[in-house]
């Protein structure tokens, strides 16, 4: 089988396209950047998603496309969310029909639920996204779900929860930066409510798991080990034997107040951060366990693991120099003053 992974050099598509090369596969990705880690015998086509005849041309005789290029809530793009998200799975999906792929793979996120008003969330819960990332990302799914179907392409939909693993920078680089310095971290809310996460390996494994089943069909992926946000921070604080603590903060004026920082460019944060994470956000993930998928990490598991990678290797510059948001360092902008006082 010959696969196409476009945003292949990202944080999922490295991992798609370096598990199929180790299953023997023949590998291609799309991006508009090259790893420069990537093993020589994947195939690398440099190509914005946006141009269509490009896409068309990296299509010829694939078989399986996997979609995961996307711009994430933190680069806070825009319009160019719209663009990239909707217009580029648009181009993908109809491309991949052109060239009569076998399977097409598209990679969605939870963002389409927005705040959910109930927990679990399934395929029957109301997708309200709550910002222009999560609307994006639904229009996108939904203009693919509606090729594909016309195209008469079997389609895979995978929905993956906040994603942590070796590798994964973004937000968690600062926060695992404030735990090492023993700063307070705070919480919007009291951060009692359950909150899911997915491990990077436990969603490979579900996403194989799908693609071999040959079963399309609409995926949300999260650990089934969870308990609520704090808990989480409270053991990875403890894990990495810092005195930082937990720290709630008013959700009103919170979140009002990152609203303007975010206006100003002075906060990292997006939208979909601080309007969803004092939420109580947990996927139902039966459908996956009936197929057979084991998920091999707790939010405490995923989170230690998450900080012992980072203890070891945060002075690598390559960190720095990716053009992956999820795989780069994150300018902290007036979080770093917060984090004096802290």
């Amino acid at each position: 089988m010959k696969h196409l992974i476009t945003g292949g050099s990202g944080f999922l598509g490295n991992l798609i396209a370096r598990r199929l090369h180790e299953r023997g596969e023949s590998v291609r990705v799309l991006d508009i950047w090259e790893d420069p880690s990537r093993p020589k015998e994947i195939e690398f086509v440099k190509c914005d998603i946006r141009n269509a005849g490009g896409v068309a041309q990296a299509m010829q005789g694939i078989d399986v496309v996997h979609h995961n290029v996307a711009l994430v809530p933190l680069t806070k793009a825009g319009g160019d969310f719209w663009a990239v998200n909707v217009g580029g799975s648009r181009i993908a999906a109809e491309q991949a029909v052109k060239a009569g792929v076998k399977t097409f793979i598209h990679m969605s996120s939870s963002a389409i639920f927005g705040a959910p008003k109930t927990c679990p969330v399934t395929n029957d819960s109301p997708m309200t996204p709550v910002e222009i990332y999560g609307r994006g990302k639904l229009a996108g799914e939904l203009a693919v779900r509606d090729i594909c179907a016309k195209g008469n392409v079997p389609l895979i939909v995978i929905r993956p929860r906040t994603i942590l693993g070796v590798g994964r920078l973004g937000i968690f680089q600062i926060l695992f930066q404030w735990i090492q310095e023993n700063r307070k971290i705070y919480v919007i809310g009291d951060g009692n409510e359950k909150f899911q996460f997915v491990h990077a390996h436990d969603l490979m494994d579900a996403y194989m798991l799908a693609m071999d089943a040959g079963k399309p069909g609409v995926y949300n992926v999260g650990t089934n080990q969870f308990g609520t946000l704090r808990e989480s921070l409270d053991h990875v604080i403890a894990h990495a034997h810092s005195t930082s603590r937990v720290a709630s903060l008013p959700a009103g004026l919170t979140i009002n107040t990152l609203r303007v920082l975010d206006w100003l460019r002075l906060s990292p944060l997006a939208p979909w951060h601080y309007l969803t994470y004092h939420k109580a956000f947990h996927f139902d993930v039966q459908p996956l366990l009936d197929l057979g998928w084991k998920p091999r990490y707790s939010n405490d598991e995923m989170f230690r693991e998450s900080w012992d990678w980072f203890v070891q290797n945060k002075d690598l510059s390559a960190a720095e120099d990716s053009a992956s948001p999820h795989r780069s360092k994150v300018k902290q902008r007036l979080l770093g003053l917060l984090k004096k006082f802290s």
